[in-house]
């Protein structure tokens, strides 16, 4: 099927296997980042994205995560492709869901990173930092 990827939508993925999935989308075309928010102090930002380059696939992708774990997150067009992106919040429920158990297939560089993000917005949240870290902290997957 030619231009495959642009115009995928819709996949029957049983319920019980949807974490795997979900891990795989993200392994294979998903990106995670993090920064300090400029704007107010203290604020440690991050983020998990899904690209497609169907946008039809995202926005069913976005309405099975808003069933299974009542999460909304935001679809914007970028340059190549669409996206699909979940804040702070979201993307810790995400992060559950996508990693459920320890020694699940997964590749590593990106759960690395996520778990890198998570360790510092944990200090954050616990107030474990001795002050902000002025410089921007930029982990990208």
């Amino acid at each position: 099927m030619p231009n495959k990827s642009k115009r995928i939508g819709e996949l029957k993925i049983p319920k019980k296997y949807f974490g795997d999935f979900l891990r795989g989308c993200f392994d294979g075309d998903g990106t995670c980042y993090s920064y300090w928010d400029p704007r107010w102090a203290s604020s440690f930002m991050f983020y998990i994205k899904f690209n497609s380059g169907s946008l039809s696939h995202l926005k069913w992708l976005q309405l099975k995560l808003k069933e299974y774990l009542r999460i909304k997150g935001h679809i914007a067009s970028g340059r190549r492709c669409w996206q699909l992106r979940y804040a702070k919040k979201e993307s810790r429920i995400l992060f559950g869901k996508m990693y459920y158990a320890e020694n699940l297939p997964r590749l590593e560089r990106k759960y690395k990173k996520l778990k890198t993000i998570l360790t510092i917005d944990d200090k954050e949240i616990n107030k474990s930092l001795p002050g902000r870290v002025m410089e921007p902290v930029y982990i990208y997957a």
